[in-house]
């Protein structure tokens, strides 16, 4: 008789992005790469390429409500990432439907601006988000620019400003935060994690290109995957970073549009079974 286990389900919750790149597209292949079975539930979606955003089409918070209970009164989600939200409506659509369905880790990236610098997030929804989505959180991942928003503060400008604002995050309510330096002009990447008691430096090296279309969404992703299937917080998130640096190098062969290009996961998949 074949041995059989349990399937590690991911579930994102995100807007989607036609050039494929980021959001949904880049979430479910990063779940795809990493074993994990992907689910999604679109909150949005954007006329999208490598250049930036062009227009938002925002799913009814009815129709978003709809798709989680499909998903969850089916499928046994072992994670859940959250990334685009757009809306105040559809927030609070999110979150009633994470209280009907409790149990499984939170990974939110509180998506605000896009790095095409195009804003993903209307205004009066920024408060719905601290207020509704964080405190939810297993782990929130705001890279610089968003924390700075999220504080109503300017952005880190060395790694004791990031500890500071790393701390101050969560005081929004989250079970831990890793804020996301790569926006700094240094030679090495790096993020720090808090838990509320301990500080975390997390290093990678800098990969001199522009082609970074999705990176914050495959880290995220690449978290969940992790916890999906039952790694701890840090390794999962030391392994999204490993991915994620692999995917960036990978990405640098693609020759996918004319602008800021995507990373390449399955190319990542590839230099991680060597990897493990």
């Amino acid at each position: 008789m074949t041995a059989t286990h349990k399937t590690a389900i991911a579930l994102t919750i995100a807007g989607s992005d036609s050039s494929g790149g980021a959001g949904i597209q880049a979430d479910l292949k990063t779940f795809a790469v990493l074993g994990v079975y992907g689910a999604s539930v679109v909150t949005a979606l954007t006329a999208q390429n490598t250049h930036g955003v062009s227009a938002i089409h925002a799913i009814p918070a009815e129709f978003v409500a709809k798709q989680m209970e499909a998903v969850f009164s089916d499928l046994d989600v072992s994670a859940v990432k959250i990334g685009m939200l757009a809306q105040r409506d559809v927030i609070e659509a999110v979150a009633e439907g994470l209280d009907r369905y409790p149990g499984a880790p939170i990974v939110v990236d509180p998506v605000m601006v896009a790095t095409s610098g195009d804003v993903l997030l209307e205004p009066e929804a920024e408060a719905a988000l601290t207020s509704r989505m964080i405190p939810r959180a297993t782990l929130v991942t705001p890279n610089m620019p968003e924390a700075a928003r999220l504080l109503g503060t300017t952005e880190a400008r060395n790694e004791d400003e990031l500890c500071s604002q790393a701390e101050r995050l969560m005081q929004l309510g989250p079970k831990a935060v890793l804020l996301k330096g790569g926006h700094r002009h240094t030679n090495e990447a790096v993020d720090i994690l808090f838990d509320g008691s301990d500080l975390v430096t997390l290093r990678a090296s800098r990969i001199d290109t522009a082609h970074t279309h999705g990176t914050g969404c495959t880290l995220s992703a690449a978290i969940a995957a992790g916890l999906a299937q039952g790694r701890p917080l840090i390794e999962s998130i030391r392994e999204a970073k490993w991915f994620v640096s692999a995917a960036i190098r990978a990405g640098m062969e693609l020759r996918v549009g004319k602008g800021r290009g995507p990373l390449d996961h399955a190319g990542a998949g590839q230099l991680r079974w060597g990897h493990d």
